[in-house]
């Protein structure tokens, strides 16, 4: 997510944008890319009730491949105690045979059970490569649902979970602005965070996301500085989740040798871009998955 915020030397900061990357605003046809994995690898092991016979490892796989597909990390093999997995089995009745899915967690409790579409019996018993492929890339989509609503239930009920409380932010500091600007704007940022329901936290370890700033100002016309801040958000595993930029022309007395009322206008906007950011992070990523 990028927010685009023009720094004025008349201190008036408005907000625009657009949400090209996914999970962030409605993340539309790149919502597949699974906003609440259900564990950092899901299983698939063998169906041994699914009516499929020698056929039944390449259909795990095809399901594997099939959830991969759609962004959840997924494998086809034995699954062990400690594994999220999807057994398969299936129903004949009369000429049609119906898959069914189960969501099972480490703890052997059932998280949800999907009906896959009804395939003909006999297409189903053939198995060809290609209608197990079909098979299972039709069934994805809606598993893919399952895990999604098995996770919200389970975030829900975690209070530990960023659904549950305050996202903390370890803000690791500004670099590259003139004068004090690197301290300034440091301080008002952090100021101005906290109203917004976000937790500021010293160290790193102990972050949900992590924010720092840099700035540029180069020689623009009539003898003044184009000012760029980008404002770089990152989680917990230092993947980048979003950037808030600010950028006008400034007279060089406007931030050297200090930045004044501009570092406090500049952080007022920036801290709402970051807050929303991280706000939509957390609402569509929710707290860390099934885990």
């Amino acid at each position: 997510m990028k927010l685009l915020l023009p720094l004025t030397a008349a201190l008036a900061l408005t907000a625009c944008g657009t949400l090209p990357e996914p999970f962030y605003g409605d993340p539309g046809k790149e919502g597949a890319i699974l906003a609440v994995p259900p564990a950092p690898v899901l299983i698939i092991p063998t169906p041994t009730d699914a009516l499929l016979g020698d056929s039944a490892p390449a259909y795990a796989t095809d399901l594997a491949n099939a959830l991969a597909a759609q962004d959840v990390p997924s494998l086809a093999r034995p699954a062990q105690k400690t594994d999220w997995r999807i057994p398969t089995t299936a129903t004949l009745a009369g000429t049609t045979i119906t898959p069914h899915y189960t969501l099972i967690g480490p703890d052997g409790k059932t998280y949800g059970q999907q009906d896959g579409t009804p395939i003909d019996a006999a297409a189903w018993s053939n198995a060809t490569p290609a209608t197990l492929t079909a098979q299972a890339t039709t069934d994805a989509a809606p598993l893919t649902k399952l895990l999604e609503a098995a996770n919200a239930k389970i975030q829900g009920a975690d209070p530990s979970s960023l659904e549950n409380r305050p996202p903390r932010i370890y803000f690791a500091g500004v670099t590259g602005a003139p004068g004090d600007g690197d301290q300034s704007l440091a301080l008002n940022l952090t100021r101005d965070l906290p109203p917004l329901g976000d937790t500021l936290t010293t160290t790193r370890a102990n972050a949900d996301f992590t924010v720092s700033a840099v700035v540029t100002a180069v020689p623009d016309t009539n003898h003044q500085l184009l000012v760029t801040l980008n404002w770089l958000v990152h989680d917990a595993n230092n993947r980048s989740i979003g950037q808030v930029t600010q950028l006008h022309d400034l007279n060089p007395s406007d931030i050297t040798p200090y930045w004044g009322d501009v570092a406090a206008a500049a952080a007022t906007e920036a801290a709402g871009g970051i807050h929303t950011v991280i706000n939509n992070a957390t609402l569509h990523k929710g707290g860390g998955g099934l885990e």
